[in-house]
């Protein structure tokens, strides 16, 4: 048997208390049938040293929810984890620039299409004033660039008043609320060692606009998700240099109908493994390769 870890929330954080047991379970049912243990550990607890994850030869930082309402300690584990050649997947590096959606920026920049964004070190009310003009729109939406879950976020209709209180705190991006979301859906791609594994639609409940399922989001699986969706999801897996074990695609279509990334999961998305046909196998599968290259055996 092969000991891996799994990177857990902050024990002090009670946020997700009762879903990330679930999703710990429906990981070690998938590895378990190979052969690997999964033993989790809080991230928290690996901030000021990284002895700790030395003697495992792989560590997954799937469930470190949270991270964002700590980003700080978060940044610097990360520096950390990478320094001291922590066996971490996705890399350190990688799980420290995905942090910030500022990181859409860059991919717009290589050709990525994303929704019109307007970026803002401290978001204000004028500023979402203004946007509504700037968009051609009557609804935007307000979030930090990091944030996870929907967290802090703000869909505001024109007219509407916003206190400063109720505003994301540093920087923030401003986008057209995206009607597309509540008829369509937000899709979600899973890669595991680079290869497909199974798609998942996922719908707000009438009146809401966040598709998790902390806010009731109804999710359905795709036996073959639009081919213009999986032509965006090699699009941007392809503009990530890193090496990846797994990723999350997340998109909608716009008014127009043309498909935009919303975000690329790369540190601690949920993979719906209760939505995969294969049960996980595929990541299973990505876990033991990544495991054989360590010269391990399983």
């Amino acid at each position: 048997m092969t000991l891996i870890a799994v990177l857990t929330p902050d024990p002090a954080d009670p946020s997700y208390t009762r879903q990330w047991p679930g999703v710990l379970e429906r990981l070690q049912t998938a590895l378990a049938g190979e052969g690997v243990e999964v033993v989790p550990t809080a991230w928290t607890d690996h901030v000021d040293s990284a002895e700790g994850l030395m003697a495992y030869p792989l560590v997954l930082p799937l469930l470190a929810w949270g991270y964002y309402s700590d980003h700080e300690r978060w940044l610097a584990a990360t520096t950390l984890w990478e320094q001291a050649g922590v066996a971490m997947a996705n890399p350190a590096s990688v799980l420290g620039w995905n942090s910030d959606k500022a990181y859409l920026r860059r991919l717009a920049e290589a050709g990525v299409p994303i929704a019109p964004t307007l970026w803002s070190a401290t978001p204000t009310a004028d500023q979402i004033a203004d946007a509504f003009d700037a968009f051609g729109t009557d609804q935007v939406v307000v979030k930090p660039t990091v944030s996870g879950g929907a967290w802090r976020t703000l869909r505001v209709a024109r007219g509407e008043g916003v206190a400063d209180a109720d505003l994301p705190l540093g920087a923030t991006m401003i986008q057209p609320y995206l009607p597309t979301i509540e008829t369509e859906g937000e899709t979600s791609l899973l890669f595991f060692g680079g290869r497909f594994s199974h798609a998942v639609n996922k719908r707000p409940v009438n009146g809401d606009f966040r598709i998790q399922v902390q806010y009731g989001g109804q999710y359905r699986t795709l036996e073959t998700p639009p081919a213009a969706c999986m032509a965006l999801a090699q699009q941007v897996l392809a503009s990530v240099e890193e090496p990846l074990l797994y990723a999350r695609i997340d998109m909608a279509p716009d008014a127009g109908g043309n498909w935009i990334l919303m975000e690329a999961e790369l540190i601690e998305p949920d993979f719906y493994l209760g939505s995969d046909p294969a049960e996980g196998a595929g990541f299973a599968r990505a876990v033991c390769e990544r495991l054989g290259q360590s010269g391990l055996e399983n």
